[in-house]
């Protein structure tokens, strides 16, 4: 794909390279190794990868907090050499860290991050923005007595006060529970249905798989995949058969060509190509091995099968 800074992408990454120089007995190291990354505007774009894989660098890069050795950034239309404030303004940033004033309330903390974005005080939204977040009762108090997951949705908060047109969540649900998970997604998708892009990265890859319409799979500082995210889960050749026999077997069974793996409740294991075998031939070997088929299932593979294929299975 063709570097396109233009009115299509929220972010537009070509050729971004970060070597990060020697230091003492630690020899240098290539976090990002030129990737491409495109964002359209208006969707919600998936980020995922191993730990230090080169995530949280190229975000660092998109906030101004690490300098690229080599390529190319937009972010909003704005070059990120020429205009880095501009393109600082265009994003709300997530971090993984729970890093903030203890000694303020949540809505001192918003109003002195709006005042340092420049919103004018008739335009400010912070008791708006706790109120979404399910913060509004914990508006006056200490941010030292909030709890881990208040204070990852405060962080939420903090990065929304400016208005941002892309929110960046850097492992937002990270330690957080299942119903304050749901209610901080209540919220990202409510920003999302507003018209904001959303760039996420999580160790959750269910969350992923529900949330993303298109992922990239970042390894060892490259971009091992980038697609929509039903066809990135498509391109896995690889499905499972499930079957329930009439009668319950006793020992081993073969299928000769298949691979069967016999179920503790009793249901047969067959795993499978679609691109080169169709259910009728397991069916017709298990006919052949007498088993009378009472049920049958197939199992799909998901985002956790792609990223382990692309990642650490690729590795070893």
């Amino acid at each position: 794909m063709d570097f396109n800074p233009n009115q299509e992408y929220a972010i537009a990454a070509r050729g971004v390279r970060k070597t990060y120089r020697a230091s003492g007995k630690s020899p240098a190291k290539e976090a990002l190794k030129g990737i491409d990354i495109h964002v359209k505007r208006g969707s919600i774009f998936g980020l995922l990868g191993p730990n230090g894989a080169g995530k949280s660098t190229f975000i660092n890069i998109l906030a101004g907090l690490v300098g690229k050795t080599a390529g190319e950034v937009s972010v909003w239309g704005f070059d990120l050499d020429a205009n880095p404030r501009q393109v600082r303004a265009a994003l709300g940033v997530v971090p993984q860290e729970i890093n903030m004033e203890v000694f303020f309330t949540p809505l001192e903390g918003l109003e002195i991050q709006a005042g340092l974005y420049g919103v004018p005080k008739s335009k400010r939204r912070s008791m708006e923005i706790l109120r979404a977040l399910g913060l509004e009762e914990k508006a006056d108090a200490y941010v030292r007595n909030l709890s881990g997951g208040m204070k990852r949705r405060l962080l939420v908060a903090k990065a929304m006060v400016h208005s941002p047109p892309i929110l960046i969540l850097d492992e937002p649900t990270a330690g957080v529970d299942i119903e304050l998970r749901k209610q901080l997604w209540e919220y990202v998708m409510e920003l999302h249905a507003q018209g904001v892009t959303i760039v996420l990265t999580t160790h959750y890859l269910e969350e992923a798989q529900e949330l993303c319409e298109e992922i990239a799979i970042i390894h060892n500082g490259e971009v091992v995949a980038c697609e929509p995210t039903e066809k990135l889960i498509s391109s896995l050749d690889r499905k499972m058969l499930m079957v329930t026999p009439a009668e319950e077997l006793n020992g081993h069974l073969d299928l000769g060509a298949f691979d069967v793996e016999i179920k503790q409740d009793g249901r047969l294991a067959i795993p499978y190509q679609p691109s080169k075998t169709q259910v009728a031939e397991i069916l017709e070997s298990l006919s052949s091995a007498g088993v009378m088929v009472k049920d049958l299932s197939t199992v799909e593979s998901d985002l956790e099968d792609v990223f382990l294929e692309l990642t650490y299975r690729k590795s070893a």
